[in-house]
């Protein structure tokens, strides 16, 4: 059961007759973001002011085969670099932000069945995926001590598996065909568990409401006796049995999210202060000719290029990765503070220049038609979810006193 006010079953339940185009290498992948973006782009305003889910965007996304670009080739997918799905998400934020955070939980969630999924699971799942449906995350839950705690449990009555909970920041879910659960076995360990979106006991509330990312449909999903298939139960414990970089992973996501907002916003600072009238006392005939601007132009731009760069750099660490069989405490480490590196200066990117584009636009940039302000809210919403203050921290720990990152998503 979906509840959303305006929004129809037939909107939220995609045609499965539709084939999604398999994308074999790293350039298909790109032209696919770039074709996404456009189409993205067009309507974004509207659906972010209007609060309007962008369900057609994110069903191109799937069409578009982008939904399968890290699944494993020995699986029918394209296993791009870590490079290139970066690139994949600066370019699908930068046109839409709210669009492009929907993906990314289906991409690391991906990324945690190849590390602790059997053969079956993952042929199964990747599968699914490759055909052009999604798979999305029922969130953490809200009023716990925090957001690791669970309360959602799994369990067993006469041979049979069922879940029970409430979930929240579930991006993504009310687009899925497939929900990503985690909970509380019966015998006390977590479990990651899948179960399609339209089961019996499921209740999606699109009730997100925060003041960005507004068209994410973070909100509610309800659990209620929901029966589960014991061959899509995965057991978390396998994550801490070896050293993987699933927490770098899954934060050069977040990363490349804060980039492409931040690229959104220069572009659009650029624009905008071309249009713009100077200030009287500085004698000249364009805003563009301000000494004031054009210094602070300068210096948001070497900003972004330096967010751009260590980006990158994380990302071709994580490829160097991907060509080991298995890697050291060590080098996971090192792949979350090179990841931190790079989301201490997104972060900084996307909110400083976000906040600049208003304030050296002058007043018209103000004006609703405009909606500039979507950058700075959307920036604000979603580096509150890792605050950066912590990566300083785990920097700080790591080169000083030789403290390795914790092992998590979050790092």
């Amino acid at each position: 059961m979906i509840s959303n006010v305006g929004i129809t079953m037939s909107e939220l339940i995609f045609s499965r007759s539709k084939t999604a185009h398999l994308i074999k290498n790293d350039q298909q992948a790109i032209n696919a973001a770039y074709q996404v973006a456009d189409f993205a782009l067009e309507g974004r305003n509207v659906r972010d002011q209007q609060r309007i889910l962008p369900f057609e965007e994110i069903e191109q996304f799937s069409l578009k085969g982008l939904g399968g670009i890290r699944i494993p080739k020995r699986y029918g997918g394209a296993f791009i670099s870590n490079k290139t799905l970066a690139q994949v998400f600066r370019i699908l934020n930068k046109a839409d932000s709210s669009l492009g955070q929907i993906p990314q939980n289906q991409i690391s969630l991906l990324h945690l069945i190849d590390l602790m999924g059997t053969e079956s699971q993952k042929q199964f799942i990747y599968s699914e995926i490759l055909s052009g449906k999604r798979l999305a995350n029922g969130g953490p839950e809200k009023n716990t001590k925090d957001s690791k705690t669970l309360q959602t449990t799994l369990t067993l009555r006469n041979g049979e598996y069922y879940l029970d909970g409430e979930k929240f920041y579930s991006t993504g879910s009310i687009f899925a065909h497939w929900l990503a659960i985690k909970a509380i076995h019966p015998k006390g360990h977590v479990v990651l568990v899948v179960v399609e979106h339209d089961s019996s006991g499921i209740e999606i509330i699109n009730d997100w409401n925060g003041f960005g990312q507004r068209t994410t449909a973070s909100g509610t999903v309800k659990l209620n006796q929901v029966k589960v298939d014991p061959n899509l139960i995965f057991d978390e414990r396998i994550l801490s049995q070896v050293p993987t970089y699933r927490g770098a992973y899954s934060q050069l996501l977040q990363v490349a999210i804060d980039v492409g907002i931040a690229e959104a916003a220069f572009s659009d600072l650029i624009s905008t202060v071309k249009k713009a009238r100077p200030i009287i006392d500085a004698h000249v005939e364009k805003a563009s000719l301000e000494p004031f601007t054009l210094q602070e132009t300068g210096k948001l731009n070497v900003l972004l290029d330096a967010a751009i760069l260590l980006l990158d750099e994380a990302a071709d660490y994580l490829d160097e990765l991907d060509q080991l069989q298995q890697i050291t405490e060590q080098q996971a480490a090192q792949a979350s503070i090179l990841v931190a590196h790079a989301k201490v200066y997104a972060n900084d990117a996307a909110l400083q220049i976000s906040e600049k584009l208003l304030e050296l636009g002058g007043s018209r940039a103000s004006l609703s038609q405009f909606n500039l302000d979507q950058h700075w809210r959307n920036a604000r919403v979603h580096t509150l979810h890792d605050p950066v203050r912590w990566k300083i921290h785990a920097i700080g720990n790591y080169y000083l006193n030789g403290t390795l990152p914790a092992r998590h998503a979050w790092i």
